[in-house]
């Protein structure tokens, strides 16, 4: 198995090593390919996870 980090490119919608793309256009580091190839979903998780304590604070349960 491959080490180092790896990344998911919002341009190409594919998994890349460490000398893929530049940073703007990726999501990571990820520990290995099988992880930042959910990369969308970790996302949108997060995401969803950081507006429901958003809603938490300001009390709109």
């Amino acid at each position: 198995m491959a080490s180092g980090n790896w990344y998911y490119c919002l341009k190409h919608h594919k998994v890349e090593p460490e000398a893929g793309c530049r940073a703007l256009n990726r999501l990571g580091p990820y520990p290995d390919r099988e992880t930042a190839s959910q990369a969308l979903e970790i996302a949108r998780a997060r995401t969803e996870a950081a507006d429901e304590a958003d809603r938490r604070w300001n009390g709109e349960d």
